[in-house]
């Protein structure tokens, strides 16, 4: 096969805004493998994105839904929004996307439109074993934790405090983004 073969063959990643015709596309999507995300949530997303508060990269590979993730301005995590830092949230991706780069394109794509405002991006991400591939991704990509230890509903957790490990348990990180 040719150079030129291959490159034709290759799959073509697209990173682009969330349109308003994507929240059906993504619900299914996620509802096709048992992942409640309502139409409601990427319709509210989109809202946002007009407004201004939040900007949402979807990534399709060869026209195909494949993952997205989010940048909130103000974040609701008190150590980055006192600070100015947005936060890169919410990245999901569809697990037959996995391991391709995808996730590594969109977040190339959020830490630039963060770099355009000011140079930290934020972000938290969980600590159950579903989470572990996204822990190793951040940093590898030179996230280094806030300091702060593990958090629940953005709140530290205390020595010896008996907590629930869920979704809502986080640790919270940061990068420079001058240095990268």
């Amino acid at each position: 096969m040719t150079a030129s073969k291959l490159r034709d063959s290759a799959p073509e990643l697209t990173i682009r805004n969330l349109q308003l015709e994507d929240a059906e596309v993504i619900s299914s999507a996620f509802s096709e493998i048992g992942w409640s995300k309502p139409v409601t949530q990427y319709e509210k997303y989109f809202r946002n994105q007009e407004s201004r508060t939040q900007v949402i990269f979807v990534a399709e590979l060869d026209s195909v839904f494949a993952g997205y993730l989010t940048v909130v301005w103000n974040s609701g995590y008190s150590l980055f929004s006192e600070k100015g830092i947005p936060e890169i949230s919410d990245l999901n991706m569809l697990p037959q996307f996995r391991r391709r780069g995808i996730a590594s394109a969109l977040m190339d794509s959020a830490e630039s439109k963060v770099a355009e405002r000011g140079d930290v991006a934020g972000i938290g991400v969980g600590m159950t074993p579903d989470y572990g591939a996204a822990q190793q991704m951040y940093v590898l990509r030179g996230y280094v934790s806030d300091g702060r230890g593990l958090t629940q509903n953005g709140d530290p957790v205390r020595y010896r405090q008996p907590i629930v490990v869920d979704d809502s348990t986080v640790l919270w990180f940061t990068k420079d983004l001058k240095r990268s």
